[in-house]
């Protein structure tokens, strides 16, 4: 019996996600999303935020994507009064807090996109944390908030 109750608890164990085997509990992702960007671009960036409820800090130090040929990531810095994007390792999250990945500062780089990016469309990134977990989250595709309030000024403007 003892046996049966073994392979019965491996079986359990293989069924549920990676991340949950891993101790990736205490990391949240909170508002996923990817900038939709103009048909031809080859480039995008996923945004969001990960929330740490550990008493460890972490690190983000890996994402994949179908969709991009390459998937890195990214932050801005200001070198001399000029902002410039540069690949980073990792980005840390600290224990109880949360890390922004956002325009402008940490964010995940959609190199060399594969298909149009529309609206409304979902994008799966894998996420890989400095433990080895994983977390799998489909970020639904927006227009950036520049052309949303381009949009809706245009549209006013015809009324």
């Amino acid at each position: 019996m003892k046996f049966r109750s073994s392979a019965i608890t491996l079986a359990a164990a293989l069924a549920m996600p990676l991340s949950t085997l891993a101790g990736e509990a205490d990391l949240t992702v909170v508002a996923p999303y990817v900038r939709m960007v103009p048909p031809g671009t080859p480039n995008s960036a996923a945004f969001m935020t990960i929330a740490n409820n550990g008493t460890s800090d972490r690190r983000l130090v890996k994402a994949d994507s179908p969709v991009a040929r390459a998937v890195e990531l990214h932050s801005h810095t200001n070198e001399q009064g000029l902002m410039r994007m540069r690949q980073v390792s990792a980005i840390e999250i600290k224990a109880k807090s949360r890390t922004e990945l956002k325009s402008g500062g940490y964010h995940v780089m959609l190199i060399d996109l594969r298909q149009p990016l529309k609206e409304g469309e979902t994008v799966a990134l894998t996420l890989t944390f400095d433990d080895g977990s994983m977390s799998r989250v489909d970020a639904p595709v927006r227009k950036p908030q520049a052309l949303l309030e381009a949009e809706q000024a245009s549209a006013h403007g015809r009324h």
